[in-house]
């Protein structure tokens, strides 16, 4: 089911600039359908985002692709994903072998996957809490990816970073962010890039944006 619509888009994919094999693979593997909501199910796989309830969204396939590809994980590395959302980015990695702890801050949603996850049985170490603080029991990370824009980067978070590990992060006001990815050289230096112009939900908590 939907196997080629699957297809056309990791074409799209590769089209946009994404060109980790590994990151087209899983996208070619993981139905994006079974993370939709019933009535958005026909745009699947449209390359962009789709509303999943609690004025959340899941992210545009490209956006998941490029940060994605950004982490630059290796099978049995350890990622700390903020904002489990509908699941799909978490799926993803799960698809190239990486351990994936993810955090999220929505009681409903955080259930929702949870029982997803468990039918499709995918395994992966979900929590739910404020993802501003990360998850320490599990620290240090090799890749951390957060799935909602922030107001800046949040220190804890930083601190869970293994050295040479990567941060990608969406920076910005409520509307607009750059994504920032970020290397952690030593303890005490980071180098980091940006990429304009991404559009995410706003990241909610203690080191992000308070509630309205």
């Amino acid at each position: 089911m939907y196997d080629q619509e699957r297809e056309e888009l990791v074409n799209i994919l590769r089209e946009k600039g994404i060109t980790d094999e590994r990151v087209l693979t899983a996208f070619s593997k993981v139905e994006r359908h079974l993370f939709v909501p019933d009535v958005m199910k026909h745009h699947s796989y449209k390359d962009v985002a789709l509303p999943i309830g609690y004025e959340q969204t899941i992210s545009q396939p490209y956006t998941v692709a490029f940060m994605t590809q950004a982490l630059k994980t290796k099978p049995g590395d350890k990622v700390l994903e903020i904002g489990t959302g509908s699941g799909y980015q978490a799926a993803i990695l799960l698809a190239m072998g990486v351990k994936v702890f993810s955090i999220e801050r929505n009681h409903d949603i955080y259930h929702r996957t949870q029982k997803l996850f468990d039918q499709l049985g995918l395994r992966a170490a979900l929590r739910f809490g404020d993802g501003t603080i990360g998850w320490e029991e599990y620290a240090p990370y090799d890749g951390i990816i957060v799935t909602a824009g922030a107001p800046s980067v949040p220190k804890r978070l930083v601190k869970q970073l293994a050295v040479g590990g990567r941060m990608i992060i969406p920076i910005g006001d409520r509307k607009l962010q750059t994504m920032k990815v970020i290397t952690k050289i030593s303890e005490d230096e980071l180098k980091t890039e940006e990429i304009p112009n991404f559009a995410f939900v706003p990241l909610i908590g203690k080191e992000g944006w308070k509630e309205e």
